[in-house]
């Protein structure tokens, strides 16, 4: 099935067109992304590990779940759909903001981070998209990362997630 993707501009306003995943998208043309980072009560971060098919980062961990929004859907309903699908959780993301946005060259990218009480054992792994999941606490989740095992991203970032996890804002005990 084919996918497309709604086409932004860079104030984040829809453009009221659309672009089919894997077309070039014209310089001043964006899409969204989301990603949903869950922690559970003791800190740690569930992340997955990326089906050695993917086109991009096959074989290496990331965040709990993520991926681009489809024509239609608000960021919330993406991190829903994305949710479900990869993990086979249900999360309600209605009343919820991202705790934080980047910018990419390409796009924006939304990321919930939450904690919930998840048992690894019950999740239902998208085949085509989810090799395993597990639990990593800060400190494994940089080992991954320091010998190229995770997404790479900015050691920092990782750091960022880990302490978002309890509050909106860039303010401690806002």
């Amino acid at each position: 099935m084919e996918e497309f993707f709604d086409i932004y501009n860079r104030d984040r306003i829809k453009q009221h067109r659309q672009v089919r995943r894997g077309d070039p998208l014209p310089p001043e043309d964006l899409h969204m992304v989301i990603h949903v980072c869950i922690f559970n009560e003791r800190g740690e971060l569930l992340i997955q590990q990326r089906h050695k098919t993917k086109n991009s980062w096959a074989n290496l961990y990331d965040v709990s779940c993520g991926g681009a929004a489809l024509v239609g859907e608000t960021s919330q309903q993406a991190a829903e759909r994305e949710l479900y699908e990869e993990l086979g959780i249900m999360y309600d993301f209605s009343e919820m903001r991202p705790q934080l946005t980047m910018n990419f060259t390409r796009g924006f990218d939304d990321y919930y981070i939450i904690e919930s009480f998840v048992d690894v054992h019950t999740l239902q792994l998208q085949e085509d998209e989810v090799q395993e999941a597990h639990f990593a606490t800060k400190e494994e989740v940089l080992q991954l990362l320091r010998t190229e095992q995770f997404v790479p991203y900015f050691e920092s970032f990782i750091h960022l997630l880990f302490e978002a996890k309890t509050a909106y804002g860039s303010v401690k005990n806002q």
